[in-house]
């Protein structure tokens, strides 16, 4: 049986973790408004980027060898399995059949999908970006990223993002963003009606392209980790209640208990007297 030392001090201690959660609870929903209200007019970036996919009727050739996966992610833990989630897909992916006969690498974007993938696949990972989460995304930071990565010298075929897409407060979905290179938009029988295309227009939107829905990406993750985080400090304050609850009850009964066992005592050796 547990002392009333012993259970007095979980009690303290769990009384202490439960103010940190409200604490941060409070914390993440005020960067989930912030980051709700950043998303609206991002997420027109990543429509006007993949909006030349559908009007060009552009697909990616999943045939060719060289594909790049980018995981988006961040950081920051203390959010629920959201980091999981990427980390899951990221796997699927690479274990599947038709993967096994490609070339593929992985850029990952925060350290916490990176720290997962390591266990398993560290010959796919091209590079990997600290530094993620602890700030508001912004485009600038998304264009750093596209230039890294086309810059790092892996021309390839076919590429895909992971990320996580805001749905509601308490919902986000986990959504795969295909990327296409210069070659396969040059290469496309529709892109001809686009008046005045040449080679060095249709690169630097190819670039800009990929900042885009980067950013676009980046944006709908950092939005779903901000719910998650308030969700899952939400779920851990009511756990700690309940515990303080049933720790409370345990404390007062083992306090009844031992006054009751000390009033035998004392009664018992009045009576022998």
């Amino acid at each position: 049986m547990a002392t009333l030392k012993l259970i007095q001090t979980r009690l303290k201690s769990v009384k202490n973790i439960q103010k940190i959660t409200k604490s941060m609870k409070m914390i993440a929903a005020a960067r989930y408004a912030k980051a709700e209200k950043d998303l609206r007019p991002a997420r027109s970036y990543g429509a006007g980027a993949t909006a030349l996919y559908d009007r060009a009727e552009i697909e990616s050739d999943l045939s060719k060898p060289n594909h790049l996966i980018i995981a988006v992610s961040s950081d920051r833990g203390l959010c629920g399995g959201i980091h999981s989630t990427v980390t899951k897909a990221i796997k699927a992916s690479l274990n599947e059949e038709k993967a096994k006969e490609r070339n593929n690498k992985v850029v990952v974007i925060g350290d916490k999908v990176r720290g997962q993938l390591a266990r398993t696949h560290p010959k796919n990972i091209l590079f990997h970006i600290k530094e993620v989460g602890r700030k508001p995304p912004n485009f600038t930071e998304a264009s750093l990223i596209s230039s890294a990565i086309m810059n790092e010298g892996f021309e390839f075929d076919t590429a895909e993002i992971f990320y996580n897409k805001f749905k509601s407060v308490v919902s986000y979905q986990l959504t795969s963003q295909p990327v296409l290179p210069f070659d396969a938009l040059s290469g496309s029988d529709k892109i001809t009606v686009y008046d005045d295309v040449d080679a060095d227009i249709l690169r630097n939107y190819t670039e800009f392209q990929l900042a885009s829905i980067l950013y676009y990406c980046i944006m709908e993750s950092a939005c779903s980790e901000q719910s998650a985080r308030m969700t899952a400090m939400d779920a851990a304050s009511k756990n700690a209640g309940e515990m303080i609850d049933k720790l409370t009850l345990q404390f007062n009964r083992t306090r009844q208990a031992v006054i009751t066992r000390e009033l035998i005592e004392i009664i018992s050796g009045a009576a022998a007297l």
